[in-house]
């Protein structure tokens, strides 16, 4: 149930950063949405709540940690993907 759960949020999350990026005008990207909200929950909640001194617990520093990795992920695959199609 906890992999489920991860996932979702993962999708969740993803979709709402590449909303937040800009993205939506093209429709959301699911599988661009699930690598984006699960890699940057990881690194990007990890980061903030061991920052924030919340340990591994879910917390709201947390949370926004997780989007704000998801959208510094969507936003780096936007870049490196419009700098292809220019080459």
């Amino acid at each position: 149930m906890l992999i489920i759960g991860i996932i979702l949020f993962g999708l969740l999350v993803g979709a709402a950063a590449q909303l937040i990026v800009g993205r939506s005008g093209t429709g959301i990207d699911w599988t661009l949405a699930c690598v984006a909200g699960i890699g940057g929950s990881f690194v990007g909640g990890l980061l903030i709540s061991l920052l924030a001194g919340d340990g591994l617990e879910l917390r709201p520093s947390g949370i926004i940690g997780s989007l704000v990795g998801a959208i510094i992920v969507t936003a780096a695959w936007s870049a490196w993907k419009s700098r292809s199609r220019q080459v």
